[in-house]
């Protein structure tokens, strides 16, 4: 058994059908290989940084100031600006930012957004596309979408645009809802940190200790309402746009974290979530840059998490 909550049953009977009942749920859910159950409970629901974004119109919705013809355009010649805290930023030719989805999949490319949701976040057409000079021409690529279309994908990462960006150099649909972020040229997330550090490490931290820091250097948090096993989150809907889930990181991406029970969890809002020691884990948007740990102990909830995956600090 990869996942435990840490507290077996006194009845070791009791804990024997247990075990039995749950290896069946675990053929089922291979993929997590820690159960999966919609969880329930209360969530911490405060909305910060761009809430509500993603309910704004088309790209070229008025209140947006935004260009319906700058949304239709393909890419055209890719270009790559310094994005401050976020590094290395893939733009389109007129210097809009580019952004990737969460929910959508790179092997095989597949783009999860349609209908509405391909209103906030235009789709940038194949077609027309040149690398970005010093850039990777190999990685630019397309899918077909569900319609007949044909979109952009970088590293199979289908590409979009986002309506509240209004002129060249904008990035305000960075982190909204969790799982929209702002391409890097490879593909990848933006990050100043991107290519220094692995997807998943230990920092020192002089407070805390050795705690868990992401691709970014960002410290990762867990949240004490949600479980390991089964596994449950209670953070969802508003709470993920203060406590953005951890991506999924493969495992040989990693240094110094415990591998038992570093698996996948797919959330039942179809967000796919890194777990360690089969606890879910985030990062909080107060925390703005690497060594950051301002969602330590917030509302007595939130901990950073050592390299077992185990709450650090948190009260007994």
């Amino acid at each position: 058994m990869l996942c435990s909550s840490g507290d077996k049953p006194a009845n070791p009977r009791a804990w024997r059908s247990a075990s039995l009942a749950l290896t069946a749920v675990a053929v089922l859910a291979l993929t997590t290989a820690c159960g999966q159950e919609k969880g329930s409970g209360p969530a911490d629901s405060q909305a910060v940084g761009n809430a509500g974004s993603a309910q704004s119109g088309g790209y070229g919705d008025a209140s947006a100031g935004g260009s319906a013809e700058q949304a239709a355009k393909p890419a055209g010649q890719l270009g790559v600006r310094d994005g401050g805290e976020l590094g290395k930023v893939l733009t389109d030719s007129a210097g809009f930012t580019l952004y990737r989805f969460d929910k959508d999949t790179a092997k095989p490319p597949k783009s999860n957004c349609e209908g509405d949701c391909a209103k906030k976040w235009p789709v940038v057409p194949a077609g027309d596309v040149t690398a970005a000079p010093g850039t990777d021409a190999s990685l630019i690529g397309e899918v077909t979408r569900p319609d007949g279309t044909r979109q952009l994908t970088v590293a199979g990462r289908p590409m979009y645009r986002f309506a509240k960006d209004t002129k060249p150099g904008d990035a305000n649909g960075q982190g909204v809802g969790g799982v929209w972020f702002a391409a890097a040229p490879d593909g990848r997330k933006a990050s100043a940190q991107a290519g220094n550090l692995p997807g998943m490490s230990v920092r020192d931290d002089p407070d805390l200790g050795r705690i868990l820091v992401d691709g970014r250097g960002m410290t990762v948090y867990r949240f004490k309402k949600d479980s390991a096993w089964p596994m449950k989150t209670a953070c969802t809907g508003a709470c993920l746009e203060k406590w953005p889930v951890v991506a999924p990181v493969d495992t040989n991406d990693t240094e110094g974290v415990i591998k038992k029970g570093f698996v996948v969890f797919d959330r039942p809002d179809g967000i796919k979530q890194q777990t360690v020691n089969c606890w879910p884990v985030y990062t909080f948007s107060g925390d703005t840059k690497p060594g950051d740990t301002h969602g330590q102990g917030v509302k007595g909830l939130w901990y950073a998490v050592s390299p077992e995956g185990s709450l650090v600090g948190a009260p007994k």
